[in-house]
């Protein structure tokens, strides 16, 4: 009886903890979902909404799709933008303990639900209006059902797996990255094997094949846009060295005594995946992310954000981190306690981090004069001010020099104006440009149809990088016919630096764009970094 009791009170005490700690994070998280601006591939996937179709140059449907439910129950806004994404990511740590409690006890998953509240990557999603939430968490159920499916049989998790893979379709292509890590752990593992005989293998795989289907109607549509840039555009397929460092991206963004808690994890399941569930399917799953995520880094993608593509392999292993805890380091409970104190302050720090980019002048200015300064995050509401007064003074169309500027616009004036976008590299770069051609919104579009007529460009003159800057800058004066310069927003101590000029839209399509060191656009620019 006293056992028992012991064991009840544990159980009770996980769950005030994890319940503790969920409300908490979910009231930080709806705050900051409230008030931070949006970055501007966030913007983007608004407009998205605004148009929807089967898929997007960029990225299939489902984040569009979510947009647009959002904003239909609650209006347009912030909260409108990221409702949806905000509950759906609330729902990761409850699938982190189902996924435990399902292979252990009770107490377990209490454990590892709490463990997915402090891993900063995990803990924070739904923050904002991204695919990885969808994705993160479609994948989460997807191994959850597989587990459910390999260990009874039944129809229901074979349709629960098929049903999550498919909106990892929607979600975006890196769904890739599941149906190959499943495809490893049914080829390599006695238990994996026998699977490929069971018709509910079959039937998933079924279901998860029409997630595919908004795909390949879009890339038809599009003439492959999709696949092309996901595939070819955005990676130079070569090697690069700096990738080296994603190991020290990951424990940065992990914290490192949580990652190394984790590679540890990683690990024992590898070397237990012999005996079966759950170490078979976990160990091949996380391994496949971290191992397979990093060397396609060292040859794909240089340009963007990717510490958080292993995140679905670090799930897992967050499910049986307490069970290999117990049995191997029940005497280290200082260093596990530092590991978690440390994963607590780094969620803590990133929150705070976005707070203080939600607050605008008052609280960014502090980061001004850091590496880290959040840039997406600010300046656009006083762009979109801006833009209205002016027009509102100056009837004119509406022209941004890039896609992200344009986007972040056009949500502050709420889609109330069109929004032209010059053909800036910046487009390409994020695979936006075939988009802004099928909508019509893109410089050819722009002189078709107002060819002549009064134009008000606003300008980001920090939008590409340093070394690319000069060369955008120097061909403006062949976008805008008479330029008059109207209004400089100097913000964050030059951080962020918003031009606005008025003229006229030239006629003719556009051609290859001349660079003029006398363009005025481009002095002007000039002269605000020679006085900062």
């Amino acid at each position: 009886m006293r056992d028992v009791g012991s064991v009840a009170v544990g159980v009770a005490r996980w769950r005030a903890v994890f319940l503790a700690g969920f409300v908490t994070l979910f009231l930080l998280k709806l705050m900051l979902a409230a008030t931070l601006s949006p970055f501007g591939d966030e913007a983007f996937y608004w407009q998205e909404s605004r148009h929807l179709a089967w898929g997007y140059s960029d990225l299939p449907p489902l984040t569009a799709w979510l947009i647009r439910l959002g904003e239909i129950v609650c209006g347009h806004g912030l909260l409108g933008l990221r409702w949806p994404f905000l509950l759906i990511g609330s729902a990761l740590p409850w699938l982190v303990r189902a996924l435990a409690r399902g292979q252990f006890d009770e107490k377990t998953g209490w454990q590892a639900g709490a463990l997915c509240l402090v891993l900063p990557l995990a803990g924070s999603l739904g923050v904002m209006a991204v695919p990885d939430v969808p994705l993160t968490v479609a994948i989460t159920v997807a191994l959850w059902a597989l587990l459910r499916a390999m260990q009874r049989d039944r129809l229901r998790g074979w349709c629960w797996l098929g049903f999550a893979l498919g909106v990892c379709w929607l979600a975006h292509y890196r769904a890739a990255m599941p149906m190959l890590a499943g495809l490893l752990l049914l080829s390599i593992t006695p238990r994996g094997r026998q699977q490929w005989r069971r018709t509910g293998l079959w039937l998933a795989m079924g279901v998860a094949a029409l997630g595919l289907v908004p795909l390949v109607i879009s890339n038809w549509q599009q003439g492959g846009a999709g696949v092309a840039f996901q595939v070819a555009e955005r990676n130079p397929w070569r090697f690069h060295a700096d990738a080296l460092v994603q190991p020290v991206e990951q424990a940065i963004a992990c914290t490192p005594l949580l990652y190394a808690l984790l590679l540890w994890t990683a690990w024992r399941c590898w070397k237990r995946r012999h005996e079966g569930a759950p170490w078979d399917v976990v160990g091949i799953v996380s391994a496949s992310f971290i191992v397979l995520y990093f060397a396609l880094g060292l040859f794909a993608d240089d340009l963007r954000f990717r510490a958080h593509w292993p995140l679905p392999g670090y799930l897992p292993l967050l499910a049986v981190l307490p069970v290999l805890l117990r049995e191997h380091a029940p005497c280290r409970r200082g260093w596990i306690a530092a590991a978690l104190g440390l994963a607590l302050a780094g969620q803590l720090s990133g929150l705070a981090y976005l707070g203080l980019a939600a607050t605008g002048e008052r609280g960014a200015s502090v980061l001004a004069h850091l590496k880290v300064f959040p840039a997406r995050f600010v300046g656009w509401t006083e762009s979109g001010a801006a833009a209205r007064q002016l027009l509102a003074r100056h009837p004119a169309v509406l022209v941004a020099d890039n896609f992200m500027l344009a986007a972040e616009i056009d949500f502050q004036l709420g889609g109330h104006v069109p929004v032209y976008v010059l053909d800036s590299p910046l487009n390409l770069k994020h695979g936006r440009a075939p988009q802004l051609a099928i909508w019509q919104r893109d410089e050819t579009a722009l002189r078709r149809l107002h060819g002549g007529a009064p134009m008000l460009l606003v300008l980001d003159e920090k939008a590409l990088r340093v070394h690319e800057r000069a060369d955008w800058l120097r061909t403006l004066c062949g976008r805008i016919e008479e330029p008059e310069s109207l209004l400089r927003l100097d913000l964050y101590e030059g951080r962020r630096r918003v031009a606005f000029y008025a003229g006229r839209v030239p006629s003719g399509v556009p051609g290859d764009a001349v660079m003029d060191d006398r363009c005025p656009l481009w002095q002007f620019a000039r002269t605000a970094d020679a006085a900062k």
